[in-house]
């Protein structure tokens, strides 16, 4: 019955439109679908209640506002202060800054200095998340036009890192460079306020410390002086790393005097020992000039004192041992 009731209403509307396919059109198509859809489902129209059509209304307004969240207007515009950027950055190193007064009072590095003193062993580098890789930089001979590939990831459960990549001792066909195929794996400068160079202070420790886990071919350890002088830019001391393969772990121990020195790669025949409490960086080198890929997972890079090692300096040809070879 109520069905024929809202038939009939529908009929009467368009019988007293007087053109309904010109004037009312409006009419026609909500009639058509008015009709369509109460013969189609007329127990589900007839039985439709307000909070229904209340959440529907809800939806309708919901989708309305994300819709106009995603569209930005042409008037709005991105505020880019430059002036705030740089009293934040200036903020920044003056903060860094306070904190460095700070903790000279205290002691080094912020600690007291019997803990200093007492301290036999330390981990510089570990490899523990992504802010630990933002501490060094890779390279390779493509600098000069070489093939050669290095990446830097963390490892496996985010516990070490992995240098992996390709050597190819291809050399460049530009007419100038004669050797090629190398990868490297370089710790950044520390920085302090105002971009101020730092270097690390290993004078009480004797031996270089690693724990890492190779394929198999040797590394270069080198080690960097902190220095402004530009023609001791390419200095640096270094020995090797012999990786024996396999799952398993090794611990590397390396007595700071057995470091040699060198400049651009060669061993130079004038010794000099290394300055421990001017450190600025470490790095890794492969260059065995053995082509294919290869990978180097380290755990953490630190520092220790042995007692059992007394010795000073391994090469005799220094100023300071020999100087009668210099004369």
């Amino acid at each position: 019955m109520a069905l024929v009731l809202r038939f009939l209403n529908g009929a009467y509307i368009f019988r007293h439109c007087p053109k309904p396919y010109a004037s009312c059109p409006y009419l026609v198509t909500r009639f058509a679908d008015y009709c369509s859809s109460s013969l189609q489902n007329p127990v589900a129209a007839s039985g439709r209640t307000s909070s229904q059509r209340k959440s529907e209304g809800d939806l309708q307004g919901h989708h309305q506002r994300e819709v106009a969240l995603d569209i930005a207007s042409p008037e709005e515009k991105p505020e880019v202060s430059f002036d705030k950027a740089i009293k934040d950055e200036i903020k920044d190193h003056f903060r860094r800054l306070k904190d460095d007064i700070v903790n000279h009072w205290i002691g080094p590095e912020g600690r007291p200095l019997h803990e200093v003193l007492m301290e036999q062993a330390k981990v510089v580098w570990q490899f523990r998340g992504k802010e630990d890789l933002d501490k060094w930089v890779v390279t390779s001979d493509k600098s000069i036009g070489g093939r050669s590939e290095v990446f830097l990831k963390m490892g496996k459960n985010n516990q070490s890192a992995l240098l992996y990549g390709t050597l190819s001792s291809e050399v460049p066909k530009d007419g100038e460079s004669g050797r090629s195929g190398y990868c490297a794996m370089i710790s950044r400068i520390p920085r302090g306020p105002f971009e101020k160079k730092r270097a690390y202070d290993w004078s009480q420790f004797n031996t270089l410390y690693l724990r890492v886990r190779g394929d198999g071919r040797p590394w270069m350890v080198n080690i960097r002086e902190d220095t402004d002088i530009i023609q001791r830019k390419n200095q640096m001391y270094s020995y090797f790393m012999f990786t024996r393969g396999g799952p398993y772990w090794q611990e590397v121990k390396i007595p700071f005097s057995k470091f040699f020195f060198s400049n651009q790669g060669r061993i130079r025949d004038a010794q000099y020992q290394l300055l421990l409490d001017k450190i600025s960086s470490i790095g890794f080198t492969l260059a065995d000039k053995v082509d294919g890929p290869f990978f180097l997972e380290i755990d953490f890079i630190g520092v220790f004192t042995d007692p059992a090692h007394t010795e000073e300096f391994a090469y005799e040809n220094s100023p300071e041992l020999n100087p009668r070879l210099f004369k």
